[in-house]
């Protein structure tokens, strides 16, 4: 059952002269449209923790304050009181 040289050779050459039909198709595990939603979900979550964290450790105010309509106005009023 050995194979000769020659014989290894040209089954060799077979296989690589065998036309291809088409690109390799490529599957994804998670599809873009789903990558687009998790990459703005973790971007909202981020942006809550660091106001949280920033309010309350570095601010020294209550962490459920970040949530508040009033405790927003009062910043932008803080910021923007030096352009008027």
């Amino acid at each position: 059952m050995s194979v000769s040289r020659e014989e290894y050779k040209k089954e060799k050459e077979k296989k690589e002269t065998k036309p291809q039909s088409g690109r390799k198709i490529r599957v994804r595990l998670i599809p873009i449209w789903l990558r687009l939603i998790i990459i703005i979900a973790l971007i909202a979550v981020s942006t809550i923790a660091g106001a949280l964290v920033g309010y309350s450790m570095l601010g020294d105010g209550s962490p459920g304050d970040v949530f508040k309509k009033t405790t927003w106005t009062h910043i932008g009023e803080l910021v923007n009181k030096d352009a008027q």
